[in-house]
Formats: C-alpha cells, sequence, structure tokens
C-alpha cells in the first residue's frame, strides 16, 4: 500500500503550488521595479532538503529546486523536457561569460539547437552540493518569475527577462528531493540568486532566509522588505549582527586556483553549554592560510557538523548538564541520545541546556534551544543534534539546515554580515507566519 504523506505537507506543497499556478507574471508589483522578492520554501523529509519553486522559461512552468548557500550559479536539468522559445546563449568571450569566471566554451554540439546543445557558448560547471558531483553545460539565459508577496495570498509576479544560469545534465538530480529538477545558489557568486535578483530589479544585495520544519512553510526574502511575522512581530530592527568573512580559498568542488570561497563563514569564537564556555582547540576557529578551519552555514548539511575534538568537546559537555535525563544507546548519525518520554517539552523545544554561538564578543551570541539543538528520531529517542565531521574536516564546524529552522538569519552582502534573530519560538511565532503582502 502507498504511503500517504501527512495533511500538513499535503498543505504545505499545495501552498508552494498556489505561487506558480494562480498568479499572473506581471514586470513587478506596481508597475516599476519590486522592492523585494521571494522564494517559498518546504523541507523534504525524505532528504532532510530544503525545496522552492519559481517559474521559468517561455510559456512559463513551475520549476522545483534544492536551495544552497553555496554554488555558483542557478542550474537546472536541460536534458528532460527543457521547452522554451526565449531562452538565449551566453556567447564565449562575452563580458557575461568573462564576469562567470570561465574559460570554457562549448563548440562541438552536433545535433539540433538546444539549451543543452549550443555552440559558442560560455560553459560552466554545475554541482550537485550534496552528492558533489559535478559536470559540464552551457550558461544561458531565460525568463525567470518570483512572487512578491508571500502572505496573506500570493500576489504578481516579478519578471527578469533574461536570468544566467546554468544547463545541468539529468543524472546531476539525482540524490535531490523528489522531484527537484536543479539548485538554486544563495551563495556570494556574481550570478547566484541574491547578487543577480539586486542587479535586475535594483533593490538592495541582501537577503533573508527563514528555514522551516517538516510540514510548515519557510522563505527566502531578496531585496528590502520588513520582517514582519504573525501576530504583529516586527524583526526589521531587532537582529544580531556579526561580520561575514571571506575564505581565502574556494571551498566549491569547482574552482580554479586563487578563486576565494563563495561560502558563508563566520568568526565563531566559542561554544557554551548551558552558559559555560566548553573548552576548545580555538585554532581551528580560524581560517588558515589554506583555506582550512572556521566555521560556515549551510543549508545541504541537515545537521551541524563539528570537527572530532570540537565534536568531542561539546558532547562531553553537554552530557555532564544532562546527568539527570536517561540516556539510550546513540542512533547514527549522532552520539549522544535521550529517552525522549523523560524530556519535558518547552515553547522553544526540549527542555534542554542551551547551547550558545558566541562570534565576535559576548553580545553577538547566537542562542540555540532544544528544538534546534535536539532531534527527535525513530523508537524515542532524542539526540543532540550535532555529528563527528572527523579529525581532517577543511571546515571545523559547519552549521546545518536543523539549527537555522525557525531562525531568521539576514545575509547582508553589501555590508558583510550577518543578521541572526536566535529562535522565532521564543517570540511566539515561526516562518511560516512570514507576512508580506
Amino acid at each position: 500500500m502507498a504511503r500517504m504523506p501527512p495533511p500538513l505537507a499535503v498543505a504545505c506543497t499545495a501552498l508552494l503550488l498556489l505561487l506558480f499556478v494562480s498568479v499572473s507574471p506581471c514586470r513587478a508589483a506596481s508597475g516599476g521595479d519590486p522592492s523585494a522578492v521571494l522564494l517559498p520554501v518546504s523541507k523534504d523529509d525524505a532528504t532532510q532538503q530544503y525545496v522552492t519553486m519559481f517559474r521559468q522559461r517561455t510559456p512559463q512552468a513551475p520549476l522545483k529546486a534544492v536551495l544552497d548557500l553555496a554554488g555558483a550559479t542557478l542550474w537546472v536539468d536541460c536534458e528532460a523536457g527543457y521547452v522554451s522559445s526565449s531562452y538565449a546563449r551566453v556567447p564565449c568571450g562575452s563580458k557575461q561569460c568573462r564576469l562567470a569566471k570561465t574559460n570554457a566554451c562549448a563548440t562541438s554540439c552536433d545535433g539540433a539547437p538546444s539549451p543543452a546543445c549550443l555552440n559558442d557558448t560560455c560553459g560552466g560547471f554545475p554541482e550537485n552540493t550534496v552528492t558533489h558531483v559535478s559536470t559540464s553545460g552551457n550558461v544561458i539565459t531565460d525568463v525567470l518569475s518570483l512572487p512578491t508577496t508571500f502572505r496573506p495570498a500570493p500576489g504578481p509576479l516579478a519578471t527578469a527577462p533574461a536570468f544566467l544560469f546554468t544547463c545541468g545534465a539529468t543524472f546531476l538530480t539525482e540524490g535531490l528531493a523528489a522531484g527537484a529538477t536543479g539548485m538554486v545558489s544563495l551563495s556570494r557568486a556574481r550570478f547566484a540568486f541574491p547578487t543577480q535578483l539586486a542587479a535586475t530589479f535594483r533593490f538592495s544585495r541582501k537577503f533573508a532566509l527563514c528555514l522551516p520544519p517538516a510540514a510548515a512553510a519557510g522563505v527566502v526574502i531578496f531585496g528590502d522588505a520588513p520582517y514582519v511575522f504573525q501576530p504583529g512581530v516586527d524583526l526589521s530592527k531587532s537582529l544580531i549582527y556579526t561580520p561575514l568573512l571571506v575564505n581565502p580559498v574556494s571551498t566549491g568542488g569547482v574552482s580554479t586556483k586563487g578563486d576565494k570561497s563563495t561560502e558563508y563563514f563566520v568568526g565563531l569564537t566559542r561554544i557554551k553549554v548551558n552558559g559555560r564556555a566548553v573548552p576548545l582547540n580555538t585554532t581551528l576557529l580560524a581560517i588558515n592560510k589554506k583555506g582550512v578551519g572556521g566555521t560556515k552555514l549551510s543549508t545541504v548539511t541537515p545537521y551541524t557538523v563539528l570537527e572530532t575534538s570540537i565534536h568531542k568537546a561539546v558532547t562531553d559537555a553537554f552530557a555532564a548538564e544532562t546527568s539527570m535525563i536517561p540516556r539510550v544507546p546513540a542512533v547514527a548519525p549522532f552520539k549522544l541520545c535521550y529517552d525522549g518520554s523523560k524530556v519535558a517539552g518547552t515553547r522553544v523545544g526540549p527542555a534542554v541546556p542551551t547551547v550558545e554561538l558566541v562570534f565576535q564578543s559576548e553580545a553577538t551570541s547566537w542562542v540555540v534551544f532544544g528544538a534546534n539543538s535536539m532531534v527527535a528520531t525513530k523508537g524515542g529517542a532524542l539526540c543532540l543534534g550535532v555529528v563527528d565531521g572527523g579529525v581532517a574536516s577543511e571546515t571545523s564546524v559547519v552549521i546545518g539546515g536543523h539549527m537555522m529552522e525557525d531562525n531568521l538569519l539576514e545575509f547582508d552582502l553589501v555590508g558583510s554580515r550577518l543578521g541572526f534573530s536566535s529562535s522565532l519560538l521564543f517570540r511566539q511565532t515561526t516562518c511560516n507566519n512570514f507576512r508580506l503582502g
């Protein structure tokens, strides 16, 4: 018998589809450029990936893709049924091709012209950052449309008439959430969504990310919009900011010598459990000249990953602060698990000690409550949601998606800073309650 998805998951999927089948496209919400555009977000329970939908091509069609804080450009599968009358190649040697920082040029396709088969066309290297598989593909442009409102109802679509992206192959979608035909890059790269949308619509080069748990809705907000959540919670002026750092060495799977990383690194200086500093080898928290170490954020990493010595220190400290809660055998990939029936619930999740990520000072601490530090597993175990990344980790701390859920994060690319709210549950709201419209 087929397994039916839970009702909330069906409702969440229906909301994503509604945004793209019931709204007419226009240049912007009020005749000019919009002040902000949005991507709706849901979580795929099977893969723990965060997916979105947008409209592309002529005639426009809804596309499902996985969100990624890394990557160079949007990439989509151009081999399986890509039909559009508005795509255009990016010529080799053109300004766009130079800005894409690629020397590749497609010159040997003998088939009928199509997005996947073009000559004298700039070549890119799309990467599936989940499976770490990459390939070559044509760099082209096509129409892309995004909604300008989220709630109370989906609103007009703003249209980018020539949005640059890279064609991927069908095999590149293996390992992605069911139905996903590509990946949306939210990185610092020139042709990732944040910078390309800001240039197209002439709004600020920043975006806010609010990831939902399973069976709920979240949002990515590009540009200038108030961060208002029902019931009347305005976070626009209350975010805490820490600098975004640039890793001098690329952390991408495809790069050339001298490239800097386009991922988002932050300056973590210490970790606290229940208000007590965890003893760490702090040299691991800095990025060295080879690009090794430091802390970054990743939406394709389900749970926070810690270098082995950091992982041991944090789990030991957490175990010491929770000695009164009955332990149960570890459930992979986690090492520290408890009897979930013995842990009380609170507004902000399981009643466990807080974990604090301290950045440049005590005033810039990201407080992580139980909803984001603990993971409920099958069989009733409740586990500390951190994973051992090994002793030779390229990045010492990778803040994964679960720790970011129902937290508002603002990536200000102009100011090179990250704004964070800590848990929205503490303010009696969630990402599902974002309102723009």
